[in-house]
């Protein structure tokens, strides 16, 4: 069996310098990258250790962004979404820059406003074979897509499926003003079953036809 290193001890907290935050095991944080024009990583934390000279480190689990995964950003992905990775790695304490909150993505829709530090994960991603848990979504309108939700959808009293406003050529202006929308496909249907309403075959009619058939 592995010893545990002499003078190693783990933590239940770890306060951010100059901050007056505190991070503990299972908090998601904001860590320095080593290059400063990127935006900041984040993990959760899994761990928190200081060996015997005081130095604090973390076991963390990576989140990546999009444009980091092997397949790149796609449009339905959000400007806050993140992959949960099977990457783990160990990190001096001293890189965590601050806390952020990772939201599922049911949560994530429901929020009024989203803060600076408001994310949201509804992958799991293998860094090393780019594979996602699930593999499949729910999609959406005539383009077949995923939800993406920064992206205005309106629904259809009809189907009650969501459309993009230009995959049905609008506007996202003339979306908002919508009171009521029914889908192409929907509005034909309607258009059809109105036609029938507008033209209701009288008895008298049918009946005629039908002394027709007979003499057939």
């Amino acid at each position: 069996m592995a010893k545990t290193k002499p003078g190693k001890k783990d933590l239940d907290s770890y306060p951010i310098k100059g901050t007056n935050k505190v991070v503990r095991p299972g908090d998601c944080v904001l860590m320095r990258p080593s290059d400063s024009d990127k935006p900041p990583y984040v993990a959760r934390v899994e761990k928190i250790e200081a060996d015997h000279r005081n130095n604090v480190k973390v076991r963390v689990r990576w989140y990546y962004r999009p444009e980091e995964s092997i397949g790149g950003r796609r449009q339905f992905h959000g400007a806050k979404e993140l992959f949960l990775s099977d990457h783990y790695d160990v990190q001096s304490a001293h890189t965590i820059e601050g806390k952020c909150i990772v939201h599922s993505f049911k949560n994530y829709t429901k929020l009024e406003n989203v803060g600076a530090e408001d994310y949201f994960c509804r992958f799991e991603y293998k860094a090393a074979t780019g594979g996602f848990t699930p593999d499949r979504v729910a999609v959406y309108c005539k383009c077949e897509m995923p939800y993406n939700p920064d992206d205005l959808m309106v629904q259809c009293e009809g189907c009650k499926d969501w459309f993009h406003p230009s995959c049905m050529g609008m506007t996202i202006e003339e979306a908002k003003k919508l009171d009521h929308f029914l889908c192409s496909d929907c509005s034909s249907e309607d258009d059809a079953k109105r036609s029938l309403n507008a033209f209701p075959v009288s008895p008298s009619v049918e009946a005629k036809v039908e002394v027709k058939r007979r003499k057939r």
